[in-house]
């Protein structure tokens, strides 16, 4: 059996993973991850007890009980480079030996729901509304670094888009990834579905201009405008994509659910969506737990 060599998995002193500082005991079959790390104090404060946390950078967990079911709460930070060390790492501590450095011969499935927060680009998506995730829409590029990307992902999809919007061919080739459908289904009550896009950044990629012009000044009105098999994409956010494609690609499920506090067609931004949130996690918090 092959053995991972330490530069590749890199183990601290106390036999914790690299980034996150956690062992496979401190972890829980179902995750929920936070892009900011106060986030994860509010998904505990649910918690019926809390039994490991741990922090280092900006990732930060929880991991404790809800309606005796068994969660660990951690913060990504915001970006799908983040995505790619938390899902690689949690990954690693249900499948690998730490010790041996070898895959395990029995394989642990995970499920990930992020929890976060997004920006409409449809009209009729109203500000204040949970959206979930049906479909995810990689801008970032990381899923084209891995083997199988075409295996898991709905290139159809992707070529619509690409001629739709004419995409520059320099720009980072944009991929399609479904959710976990349990998870949809189990969740589906909390609000309604849409395709959110994951941006490599919160101003130009998302179509925002502040001394910089875009380099294609239509590209959110083409977005808007596009459909496919009835679905319109309905959002922005900055981690969805990267979750769903190494979610796939390393056996476990995903989903995600966002609450929308900015409408980018009506020019509208939430007065104050901290409620909305707090109320989005134990939504979530109730629906797997039930």
């Amino acid at each position: 059996m092959r053995k991972i060599e330490p530069s590749e998995l890199i183990i601290n002193k106390d036999g914790s993973i690299f980034h996150l500082h956690l062992k496979p005991e401190d972890i829980a079959d179902t995750i929920l991850l936070v892009g900011d790390p106060g986030r994860v104090d509010i998904v505990a404060s649910f918690f019926d007890s809390v039994e490991h946390e741990s922090r280092n950078r900006e990732f930060v967990s929880k991991t404790g009980y809800y309606n005796n079911k068994k969660f660990t709460a951690l913060s990504t930070g915001i970006g799908t480079d983040n995505i790619d060390i938390v899902i690689n790492e949690l990954d690693a501590l249900a499948n690998i030996d730490l010790e041996t450095r070898t895959v395990k011969e029995q394989h642990r499935e995970l499920s990930f729901i992020r929890i976060g927060t997004s920006g409409a680009i449809q009209g009729d998506v109203e500000v204040d509304s949970p959206l979930i995730s049906k479909m995810a829409v990689g801008f970032d590029g990381l899923l084209n670094f891995y083997a199988g990307r075409d295996e898991i992902c709905n290139n159809d999809y992707e070529e619509a888009f690409i001629d739709h919007t004419g995409w520059y061919k320099k720009l980072t080739s944009p991929y399609f990834v479904e959710s976990d459908e349990s998870l949809i289904n189990k969740m589906s009550s909390i609000g309604r579905l849409g395709v959110t896009i994951s941006a490599p950044g919160f101003y130009g990629p998302q179509g925002r201009v502040l001394r910089l012009p875009l380099q294609d000044s239509d590209l959110n009105s083409k977005i808007e405008s596009f459909e496919y098999n009835g679905d319109k994409i309905t959002n922005f956010e900055m981690e969805c994509s990267a979750i769903y494609g190494l979610s796939k690609l390393l056996g476990h499920k995903a989903a995600t659910v966002c609450a929308i506090i900015a409408n980018r067609v009506n020019k509208t931004y939430s007065k104050d969506y901290h409620p909305i949130v707090k109320k989005l996690i134990k939504d979530v918090l109730d629906s797997l737990s039930a």
